[in-house]
């Protein structure tokens, strides 16, 4: 494995946790919203991660012809939709309300929705971290060459 290809396995993880955070906040920002361009209320969207292939074709090619392992990333492959039966309360005097007075709320928590954030911040930040060191291996590398 070089380093190169370590980044690369870096980078792939800190695009897949910025799309899982824009998820993230397009569900806290819309928690209350009850008409949507669809109909009915907003619906909670989560990332769906798969592993990837990273590298060069070149780069990979040559790994498996030397008997290495293929490296893998992270990459989001799509976005499920919560289709279960939204909350109902009863706010009589709101403009979405039925004839009984009851609304229809998304089922979206926005203190799970705030962990989860936290949660991709820090892997966004570890992949970070692990791009700052292969950055510094790069570095001495080319320091003890001159």
């Amino acid at each position: 494995m070089s380093l190169f290809s370590a980044l690369s396995v870096s980078a792939s993880g800190m695009a897949a946790q910025r799309a899982r955070a824009a998820l993230l906040v397009e569900n806290i920002a819309n928690s209350e919203t009850t008409r949507t361009p669809d109909g009915g209320p907003y619906r909670r969207k989560d990332a769906i991660f798969t592993s990837d292939d990273v590298g060069s074709a070149f780069g990979s090619e040559l790994d498996a012809q030397l008997g290495g392992d293929r490296l893998t990333g992270v990459k989001v492959s799509g976005i499920s939709v919560d289709n279960s039966a939204p909350e109902k309360r009863y706010l009589p005097g709101h403009p979405d309300a039925d004839a009984d007075g009851y609304v229809t709320i998304p089922k979206v928590n926005a203190a799970e929705d705030m962990v989860d954030l936290m949660s991709a911040n820090r892997s966004y930040q570890a992949n970070v971290s692990a791009m700052s060191a292969v950055k510094d291996m790069i570095q001495k590398s080319i320091d003890l060459l001159r």
